[in-house]
């Protein structure tokens, strides 16, 4: 995949020390993957929750975060749209 907004990630990972390491394998994994639905996602993210529009929602390190992303799954590409903790996430309307 695709991966746009790689910025997020990078101040996610300064901001979050603690992340870094579950961010860093998502990111690996993700580069890597081919998706062309939300099955597929599932296959490798059993926690993902998916929400109107193509966004998913990640559970990052034990679900202490949490990563919203868009999924374009024609041109392969995943939009970065939002990381924070999970206390941040309820306050979130995607």
């Amino acid at each position: 995949m695709n991966i746009v907004n790689l910025d997020l990630l990078e101040k996610a990972m300064r901001r979050h020390a603690d992340a870094k390491p579950a961010l860093e394998a998502w990111l690996e994994i993700v580069e890597k993957a081919r998706w062309q639905g939300p099955a597929e996602i599932k296959q490798h993210h059993a926690t993902a929750s998916f929400l109107r529009e193509n966004v998913v929602i990640f559970n990052i390190r034990g679900n202490h975060y949490r990563l919203a992303v868009k999924v374009y799954y024609p041109t392969q590409t995943v939009l970065l749209k939002w990381f924070g903790t999970h206390a941040e996430y309820d306050k979130q309307r995607f």
